[in-house]
């Protein structure tokens, strides 16, 4: 891998983490671990009984986020911003600032009202997972064929060291794993699961994977101050180098959150924030570097950047007059295809926003179905009157969309949130949708789809790429569970025909149907080779 600028500066951490630490160091990090445990499918949580279930201290609440307070040891719920509990209580007792979360075993700061992220906690967090998991007569984590536990292999003498500064200096490097190269976990550093999920999928694309893990970055930029702006692809380039070196702790991507955030000012905080917008805006800085040491392009079409080479398609629009046949066509080049679920109102459907039961069918789209919704013809509304060329009059006009030039990855932006102008309230549409594993894309390219609008009496077409293969097969699929205000982005990673769950720092082994079940949100595709 190439070199790169040492001079950096980590984002700033929680003042009131920090003060925590400074005053109580590690010791509510290790008397947690008793009250931690770990489900079948390898997530941690805080132990919830049967018999004692915890509530609010204020309103005895028990369901929703409960957050347990890391010196006394008190619980409190935030249900809704103007319920928060959990502030009231750092109010009322000053110092108590930082709680875990209890149903993910993540840090929370109740004065900041957010995730904050601290390697030590995860350390001590992992530690306890590491303790419970079976081993064999060698110390070694017992590797079965239907592996779902948390990958990693702990020698004996591991369990001597029972605090976080131990573990920070005796955790083994390189051991065994029976999980595929390159799948490690990726810190969550405070609402950031919406990157993890992203980045996931970029990590195993193969185009991008085969570019940077064959040291075909090559940074011609230099740092002469802390003010410049970092390296996007160098971060890239460090992430790649972590993630495929074989070491399965999980990797926390800070340096590239920094980086992200002086290249995208305006989304630089620890809200939560949108995959795809997340997405767009990471190829576009990508690209935005690149094409600073070369000479600028008037689109993106034969962009010789990495991320424009792997994800960038043009898409073909055809306005035809329904007056006199006249077709004006354009092309424009594209990193994504969105897709809607349902021509169907959702606003009337689905109110209360739960999830629906995948069985009832009036409830399923599939990917060929929005396909074809995508490249079906649409008649402009009447106030939209173009006007054409031949009749010289404003007419009414179709709009047919398809896909002139098919990219190495194809990533279909599934619909998800909409918003109703006549009820002035956006949701998000918690419909399943069907996606096959291997896909054939001929019947939505423009020579398919020209040739169909005029009953296949073109026989020749200057679109056609009989060298470029159509078919396409799925390796990541990012999920959003919850509601459209609050919720959690996974990845589902296929890896030699086996799913694997990576839900930030956590990976499980998943099956088919699990994965069938999710509610995609951006379905990553790969060119299949002829």
């Amino acid at each position: 891998m190439s070199g790169r600028n040492p001079t950096y500066t980590n984002p700033e951490p929680c003042k009131h983490l920090a003060d925590y630490k400074l005053k109580y160091g590690f010791s509510g990090y290790n008397s947690l671990q008793k009250s931690l445990n770990t489900n079948p499918n390898g997530r941690t949580a805080m132990n919830r009984s049967q018999s004692n279930i915890p509530r609010c201290s204020f309103c005895s609440a028990h369901q929703g986020r409960l957050y347990f307070c890391l010196i006394c040891s008190s619980v409190s719920c935030c249900l809704v911003p103007d319920s928060n509990h959990a502030l009231l209580h750092s109010q009322t007792e000053i110092g108590h600032e930082i709680a875990v979360d209890m149903e993910r075993a993540e840090l929370f700061c109740c004065v900041c009202c957010d995730q904050v992220y601290d390697p030590d906690f995860d350390k001590a967090v992992m530690f306890k997972k590491i303790l419970e998991m079976p081993r064999n007569n060698n110390g070694a984590e017992v590797c079965k064929e239907k592996c779902n536990k948390r990958r990693k292999v702990i020698p004996k003498s591991l369990k001597d060291y029972m605090n976080v500064n131990d573990l920070v200096l005796k955790m083994g490097r390189e051991p065994n794993s029976c999980f595929p190269w390159g799948l490690r976990g990726l810190s969550n550093l405070g609402n950031t699961c919406f990157m993890n999920s992203v980045l996931q999928a970029l990590l195993h694309a193969p185009p991008l994977r085969n570019y940077f893990l064959t040291d075909r970055h090559r940074c011609r930029t230099s740092r002469k101050s802390l003010l410049d702006k970092p390296c996007l692809r160098c971060d890239i380039n460090d992430i790649f180098s972590a993630v495929y070196s074989g070491v399965p702790s999980p990797f926390s991507p800070a340096r590239f959150l920094y980086s992200w955030w002086r290249h995208s000012p305006n989304l630089a905080s620890y809200e939560q924030q949108d995959a795809h917008e997340f997405f767009i805006s990471m190829l576009d800085q990508i690209h935005e570097k690149e094409e600073q040491t070369r000479s600028p392009l008037k689109d993106n079409s034969d962009c010789q950047c990495i991320a424009h080479m792997v994800f960038s398609g043009v898409l073909r629009s055809d306005v035809t007059c329904t007056t006199c046949g006249f077709t004006s066509t354009t092309y424009d080049p594209c990193v994504d295809i969105p897709l809607d679920l349902d021509p169907s109102d959702h606003f009337s459907k689905n109110v209360t926003g739960k999830s629906t039961n995948p069985s009832e069918e009036e409830d399923i789209s599939t990917l060929g179905g929005c396909l074809d919704l995508f490249t079906r013809p649409e008649k402009l509304d009447s106030d939209l009157k173009l006007y054409c060329q031949q009749c010289q009059v404003r007419r009414d006009f179709v709009k047919q969309m398809s896909i002139r030039r098919l990219p190495l990855v194809l990533c279909f932006h599934i619909k998800r949130f909409e918003h109703s102008p006549i009820r002035k309230m956006s949701k998000k549409i918690d419909r399943f949708l069907q996606f096959p594993f291997t896909f054939d894309m001929t019947p939505y390219l423009s020579s398919s789809i020209v040739r169909n609008r005029f009953e296949n009496r073109i026989f020749a077409f200057e679109g056609d790429e009989s060298d470029i293969s159509t078919e396409f097969e799925v390796f990541a699929v990012v999920t959003h569970s919850g509601k459209l205000e609050s919720g959690h982005y996974v990845t589902y990673l296929r890896l030699r025909n086996q799913w694997y769950k990576c839900d930030d720092a956590w990976i499980t082994q998943v099956s088919d149907r699990v994965v069938r079940a999710s509610q995609g949100y951006l379905i990553y595709y790969v060119q299949k080779m002829p």
